[in-house]
């Protein structure tokens, strides 16, 4: 029995020390702290997740990180770039294709790492292996992407840090920075593109069923460099044809602005007066003043008289025939009317804006 005994003993023993080797790692902080940085454009994010290494008293470039391509001593790669970062890849994760650099890269995530040279040069190398461990395992045969980038100096950067340093509706600058340098690189997002391909899926799904859907999508496409031609198509079955089609004058001010576009002015303003009967005094009132930001004072004045007789003394017509003869330079009799604007002003907010607009106009500004 003694030796049953022992043979089960020994067995159990293995067990456990083939589990605990099988599960030694425990829980514990890292050095370098993993962290994720990301940026919206348009309607798409730009994820980047790294960890974060301290200069702690390093001499980094040309020594931590070596200029070039280096054998490091482990893993399948000879001539390996810096991970930039620590541990794992750093990867860079796109939600839509884009250009990175003025380089196309498709929707995913990328292996991230950059090869640092002497005199402020480096290369940005952008992987299809995103989950190997640091550059141990480079392989550029698996390159999705590769660009000439300049490091800039900066003040001190204790930790390593990726941050946008500069967003614009259609693209973002991210850098790399630590220690006395920055890599920045420019991420480009065809935003319009994007949405527009979102806006066509989505009205064969329930939005499509919708007036409101087609109203936006022209107004959209009118304002962000679509296709006119499909523009004017999508609020043509806002204003008619279809179950949830019906005319009003907010959708015909779109679809005038996009045949003024396309170069139809006569047709485009012939459209909105044949229908100015439908305009509330404030859709009216709006109308008059897109005419002043096109320079047709004189038909501007038209429309804010037309609003002021319907709708006789209700705000805000007289704040409209205000800007009217302040676009036409009487400032004194755009004045009167904006007297009168303030009196019958229906909230404090209103009033506060037309007290801005009477002192302009008594130092001799044009209030539009």
């Amino acid at each position: 029995m003694s030796n049953v005994y022992t043979r089960v003993v020994t067995l159990v023993v293995l067990f456990l020390i083939t589990t605990f080797a099988a599960h030694s790692q425990i829980n514990a902080p890292r050095g370098s702290q993993m962290a994720t940085v990301s940026q919206t454009v348009g309607t798409s994010t730009i994820e980047i997740t790294y960890s974060r290494p301290s200069v702690n008293d390093r001499e980094i470039w040309g020594k931590l990180v070596p200029y070039g391509l280096n054998n490091l001593g482990f893993g399948t790669s000879t001539a390996a770039p810096w991970r930039a970062g620590a541990n794992e890849n750093t990867t860079i994760t796109l939600s839509h294709d884009m250009k990175i650099e003025g380089k196309p890269v498709k929707a995913g995530t990328y292996g991230f790492h950059l090869e640092v040279n002497e005199g402020n040069k480096a290369k940005l190398i952008l992987s299809n292996n995103s989950t190997s461990w640091g550059s141990f395992f480079y392989d550029p045969s698996e390159d999705a992407l590769t660009a000439n980038i300049n490091a800039e100096d900066i003040h001190h950067t204790e930790m390593l840090t990726f941050d946008f340093i500069e967003v614009t509706p259609t693209s973002a600058v991210a850098a790399l920075k630590w220690e006395k340098k920055s890599f920045p690189f420019k991420i480009e997002v065809p935003v319009t593109e994007i949405v527009l391909a979102d806006i066509r899926n989505s009205m064969r799904d329930q939005p499509g069923f919708n007036r409101q859907t087609w109203e936006q999508a022209a107004n959209y496409s009118l304002n962000n460099g679509g296709d006119l031609n499909e523009a004017l198509g999508w609020i043509d079955n806002a204003i008619a044809g279809q179950f949830f089609s019906q005319k009003t004058f907010a959708n015909l001010q779109i679809k005038s602005a996009i045949l003024a576009k396309m170069g139809k002015e006569a047709e485009a303003e012939q459209l909105l007066d044949d229908n100015l009967d439908m305009g509330t005094v404030f859709e009216v009132h709006q109308y008059g003043r897109q005419l002043i930001g096109l320079g047709e004072k004189d038909k501007a004045m038209e429309i804010f008289k037309y609003n002021a007789k319907k709708n006789k003394d209700t705000w805000p017509v007289h704040y409209g025939m205000a800007r009217a003869y302040s676009a036409q330079g009487d400032y004194k009799t755009a004045l009167k009317h904006l007297e009168k604007a303030h009196a019958n002003a229906p909230n404090p907010g209103s009033k506060g804006r037309v007290a801005a607009n009477i002192e302009k106009l008594k130092n001799g500004e044009d209030i539009n």
